[in-house]
């Protein structure tokens, strides 16, 4: 690498004109300010004391020993202040262009059996309702984070807990029980998820209803949610689940059979899957039993009414319930179950929950939790907390039905690229269903993007028109200009021109500013895989993408690739695209977006 030559170089020139010994991480290398003329700038302030001798010199005196000493390297200098901005020559490009064609997965750190292993949690539904926006960030993140965690080496096992106990289950199988008259998806040619959905808007419909009734009747209100007779049905049958009851059992397993097959399709349409899948009805007892566990080694307390609490005081924080008097569950026991399991089931070096902001408190609990019960991750997990994400139309409400589902929406994204593509070319100039699948990968590309390049931890608008534009910071603009790049190489193969395995050597012509400078971009991506993987940030693989596929059309806005006369440069700027276009696909491919070959 250039870098990792000049650091050497600098040190040699600081030990032989200075006397002094540098370690490598003391120079600092950067890239040149636009102003300037240069490729990579050497900070000199930190041998400046050694020197004697003003910044400007210290930068000439090395500036001058690098040109001697590395002349194959460094082509020209000049010194600005106390920063030294080096011109590299035009071999170590096009010997680092090289080496980014011949690497099949440029930027990203090999899986060994000593890598370590991460599990990272994501998606979480409840089986009452089908997918939506609020899932869709959710999956996109978790999804696009397993990859690039991946990608820096680490071996990756995706999870998934499943919500499917409790009294919401409940309210769907009580309403269907009530109003379905036998309905199957089937029957309703709806998905399973859809079709249990409707049964949970129809029971909060029925049971509104009743509270207002009773309200009208002279009820408090709060006493009448609790009276009316359509809750009291829905806690007995929950009763009898907790009792193992098989009529209730039977149809619980039944229509939750109904609700995965519809995830099943949403994971699908959305590239979305999982290694394995934990499910909250296997984990509560668990979670019960690590508890009492931990009641008998001291950890936690029993209060007078029964419940098991856990003080945590002396961490700066409350007390909390992990056992209710009549010893059922609550949500953090069932993630000790869970956790419990994991461990079993995998050597998990650290453990990454995707879950959204408003359980920031809930996972500050369960880290502390996990560890004084032995958990040797349970200190370090990361809670990759992220914002809501709303239409502009505003919030969304599950028991009222104005949830955007997520399969209408990326219905809706793949119908809109389509009419968007018709007004861009002629539809006769691309076959019916290859048009199909390109407004597909172009439709889920302009969600998955506008929602990824989002800082996660912020809250966000998702604007579908925004999102689905052929220019400015979107997935379709970044898309384009890949299927653009295909073409140009598809045209070079028909005039006979090589481009699949073409290495370059020194060039008879000199190589331009813009093209340097998008080798130079080009070489930036594994730090920003790195960088990716350090933050838990795929917003950072989308600005890098972004960046690159700007910094591509300007050059292509300056420069000729097949019209150009030269053939070693011709053969050069091929090389370059073909490279640029590699990146990209890397680089949106770790946040799940396929590129299309024409648009």
């Amino acid at each position: 690498m250039i870098e990792e030559k000049l650091i050497a170089g600098v040190q040699a020139a600081v030990k032989s004109l200075y006397g002094m010994d540098t370690p490598a991480q003391q120079v600092q290398l950067q890239k040149t300010r636009d102003e300037f003329e240069g490729h990579l700038t050497v900070v000199v302030f930190p041998f400046v004391k050694a020197a004697r001798k003003s910044p400007e010199m210290v930068g000439n005196e090395i500036g001058q020993y690098l040109v001697e000493n590395l002349g194959d390297t460094v082509a020209k200098f000049n010194v600005v202040k106390g920063f030294l901005n080096l011109v590299i020559s035009d071999a170590p490009w096009i010997a680092l262009l090289n080496t980014i064609n011949a690497d099949e997965k440029y930027g990203f750190q090999p899986v060994t059996n000593k890598s370590p292993l991460v599990m990272i949690e994501y998606s979480s539904p409840n089986t009452n309702k089908p997918l939506h926006l609020g899932h869709v960030r959710n999956n996109l993140l978790g999804s696009a984070l397993a990859r690039i965690v991946e990608a820096n080496g680490n071996k990756v096992v995706k999870t998934n807990i499943v919500n499917d106990r409790g009294i919401h289950i409940c309210k769907s199988m009580l309403a269907w029980l009530k109003w379905g008259n036998g309905e199957t998806p089937e029957s309703s040619g709806k998905k399973g998820d859809h079709l249990i959905g409707d049964y949970y808007v129809a029971f909060d419909k029925h049971y509104r209803e009743e509270v207002k009734e009773l309200v009208a009747q002279g009820m408090d209100e709060e006493k009448a949610k609790q009276e009316a007779p359509l809750i009291k049905e829905a806690h007995e049958m929950l009763v009898k689940w907790e009792k193992n009851d098989p009529e209730v059992r039977g149809l619980w397993k039944k229509m939750n059979e109904w609700v995965y097959a519809g995830f099943d399709e949403t994971y699908k349409m959305m590239g979305v899957s999982f290694d394995k899948i934990y499910y909250e009805s296997d984990t509560y007892l668990e979670g019960k039993e690590k508890v009492i566990e931990g009641l008998e080694k001291g950890l936690f307390y029993r209060r007078d009414d029964g419940s098991v609490w856990a003080d945590l005081t002396g961490e700066g924080l409350d007390e909390k319930l992990l056992l209710r008097s009549d010893g059922t569950s609550v949500y953090m026991t069932q993630d000790i179950g869970t956790a419990k399991l994991r461990f079993q089931d995998f050597p998990i070096d650290k453990m990454i929950y995707v879950v959204g902001n408003e359980q920031n408190y809930h996972f500050q609990v369960l880290s502390i939790l996990l560890d004084k019960l032995g958990f040797k991750w349970g200190k370090d997990l990361v809670h990759f907390s992220y914002g809501m994400v709303e239409l502009p139309n505003g919030k969304m409400k599950s028991r009222e039905g104005t949830v955007v589902d997520a399969d209408d929406l990326m219905a809706a994204m793949i119908a809109d690229a389509y009419e968007a593509s018709k007004e861009r070319v002629k539809q006769t100039e691309m076959p019916e269903d290859e048009a199909r699948e390109v407004a597909r990968k172009v439709g889920l590309g302009a969600l998955k993007y506008f929602i990824l390049k989002v800082d996660a931890r912020k809250n966000m608008l998702f604007n579908p028109e925004e999102s689905i534009d052929f220019n400015g910071n979107t997935g379709p603009f970044i898309q384009y200009t890949y299927a653009r790049i295909a073409s140009i190489l598809r045209k070079a193969k028909e005039q006979g021109i090589e481009t699949d395995n073409a290495q370059l050597s020194t060039l008879n012509a000199q190589l331009s500013v813009k093209e340097t400078e998008l080798i130079q971009k080009l070489t930036q991506f594994p730090a920003a895989v790195r960088q990716a993987g350090t933050d838990y940030s795929p917003s950072g693989i989308c600005n890098y993408c972004y960046e690159l596929t700007k910094a591509f059309n300007q050059f292509y806005h300056d420069f000729s690739i097949l019209g150009e006369t030269n053939p070693e440069l011709r053969q050069f700027r091929l090389s370059l695209a073909k490279a640029v276009a590699k990146v990209i696909s890397l680089g949106m491919g770790l946040l799940g977006i396929e590129m299309p070959e024409r648009m």
